[in-house]
């Protein structure tokens, strides 16, 4: 019996399943390590230059180096042992994060943003093993529970890690947070080491040389793949529409240190705000976790409802000064982004092959990454410009409508040739499974 959507249903999935229990908890740590220094990063960057638009700019290299190193990361983990690059991934990253504890001047930000784009460029390797391994850790029946909890605790650790890291900034100073980083990836390889899982993508295969693995004929077979079925290339577009609210992270660092601090501390500020996202992106799925375990259709119409109350989320936080009412904005707003992030990452599952697995989740997340990579830039401009930091919100909540348009276009092409499938069944067979 598959679980569901719901606190138990996680529980139970858990409980069940050891290695997915096992890469759950890599997650979750190594996830909230990527983001736990966040506002030491943040608020570093603000202190040494007093810059927006090179907060934008680190924010950027939080996202950028994802989508540049993705194809090659797909590749890696479709021929490579997932568990390995995994593994190795984290390592990587707890000596780079170990070296930021070395800047603490302003001629030395450089050598900051140089550290953060390698350890979020190793990033993409384990999150692009991650997703491609779930399906040898977890039944079929249960891929949209999984999913939900992985994408769940992905979008979580991204504002709650920064909003934890904030308040470890404010009151334990920075080197703590760039140490417990650091550990945070240790601990995480740990439990990525004791996976037991039988990984069906290397069966049959001969041992592979790292020019092929690194070559580029894979990357280019992997694409003509993703874009000979037009429903698979169409859902890899739901995270690219999400990736405009990648400017959020530096309205949240902008509008925590000015419009909603907490006592004096700038840093608590974001930290709060921070918290609210997280706290939508926990809430979204299980409030609507029925929607999220049904048809492929009913996660389609999901998708549509969470760009809508992403869009309206943030276009009335802009417009509101108290703090309790701003906050219930953010979590409508990242309730709606978190039931677009599980639903298109079920629906990619549901629709790829095991063999492509680790390139269509590489692209996936580098096509968000994109969006996010540009929208962070421009809004950083447009902050350093003299643009209210409510204006930019307001810009936010209304460019999420674009997605949400796009989205029902395609769903209604979707059903046109549902219809033709109905009275030509010849047209309804799948490319693979």
């Amino acid at each position: 019996m598959a679980s569901a959507v719901s606190l138990p249903g996680y529980w139970r999935l858990l409980r069940r399943s050891p290695g997915f229990r096992k890469v759950w908890l890599a997650q979750l740590i190594s996830g909230s390590g990527d983001w736990f220094y966040s506002v030491a990063i943040y608020s570093m960057i603000l202190e040494l230059t007093g810059r927006a638009e090179h907060v934008a700019w680190a924010a950027i290299l939080q996202i950028l180096p994802m989508m540049l190193l993705g194809p090659t990361a797909g590749v890696a983990n479709d021929r490579l042992s997932r568990r390995k690059v995994m593994l190795f991934s984290d390592l990587i990253r707890a000596v780079l994060v170990l070296c930021m504890l070395l800047i603490d001047r302003r001629e030395e930000i450089w050598l900051l943003f140089v550290l953060l784009a390698l350890e979020i460029g190793t990033a993409a390797f384990f999150e692009a093993g991650r997703s491609a391994i779930l399906p040898s850790l977890v039944r079929r029946d249960d891929l949209p529970v999984a999913n939900a909890l992985g994408s769940t605790t992905w979008s979580l650790t991204v504002t709650a890690g920064a909003a934890l890291g904030g308040v470890a900034v404010a009151y334990l100073g920075r080197a703590f947070v760039f140490l417990a980083n650091s550990a945070s990836f240790l601990v995480s390889a740990w439990f990525v080491y004791r996976v037991r899982v039988i990984e069906r993508h290397l069966a049959g295969r001969r041992r592979q040389k790292w020019s092929e693995t690194l070559s580029f004929a894979p990357i280019i077979e992997g694409f003509a793949y993703m874009v000979s079925n037009w429903r698979l290339a169409t859902l890899l577009t739901l995270k690219f529409g999400l990736g405009i609210m990648g400017m959020r992270v530096v309205l949240t660092t902008i509008l925590g240190s000015r419009d909603f601090l907490v006592g004096d501390s700038a840093a608590l500020g974001m930290a709060m705000l921070f918290g609210f996202q997280g706290t939508g992106s926990t809430l979204g799925p299980l409030l609507m976790g029925r929607r999220i375990t049904g048809s492929q259709q009913s996660m389609r119409m999901t998708v549509l409802f969470g760009y809508l109350a992403a869009g309206c989320g943030y276009a009335l936080f802009s417009q509101i000064e108290s703090v309790l009412l701003a906050g219930l904005c953010l979590v409508f707003a990242h309730a709606g982004a978190a039931l677009v992030w599980v639903c298109s990452t079920t629906l990619l599952h549901l629709n790829s092959e095991n063999q492509y697995f680790g390139r269509v989740f590489a692209a996936d997340m580098g096509l968000f990454m994109a969006t996010a990579s540009v929208s962070t830039y421009c809004m950083g401009q447009l902050l350093d410009s003299g643009l209210p930091a409510r204006t930019g919100a307001l810009i936010l909540g209304i460019a999420m409508l674009g997605p949400a348009v796009v989205w029902m276009a395609s769903m209604r092409r979707a059903w046109r040739h549902d219809g033709l499938e109905a009275t030509n069944p010849e047209l309804g067979k799948p490319q693979g499974t």
